[in-house]
């Protein structure tokens, strides 16, 4: 079994923490669902991977100050809410609970 597809409990592995640098994104794909992993001031976010505004990866976005902006537009997303933090963006985003393991960041998707 591939470490992505192992299940602790209700959380899926998504990465290794070591192999997330601080203010940066990864996206992954659990259970087919595209996850934007985030590191921001010593903590770990997860979220959709695709902006509400338009189809694209979060994940290539920059991250600063809590938030992941959206290359293409410029919209920014909150880390903890999923909430846009300006234009053009108007919707949330899904957000996800996670937790940490020794060196492995789990996150639960919410059925």
């Amino acid at each position: 079994m591939s470490e992505a597809a192992r299940d602790y409990d209700e959380f899926t592995f998504a990465c290794k923490l070591s192999a997330l640098a601080d203010n940066a994104a990864v996206g992954v794909e659990l259970d087919g669902v595209p996850v934007c992993v985030a590191k921001t001031q010593g903590q770990v976010f997860a979220l959709s991977d695709i902006c509400s505004h338009a189809d694209v990866s979060l994940s290539e976005g920059d991250v600063e100050d809590g938030t992941v902006e959206c290359w293409l537009h410029g919209s920014r997303f909150d880390l903890r809410t999923g909430k846009p933090c300006g234009l053009p963006a108007t919707k949330s985003v899904a957000t996800y609970s996670v937790t940490v393991e020794g060196d492995d960041v789990l996150v639960k998707l919410e059925k």
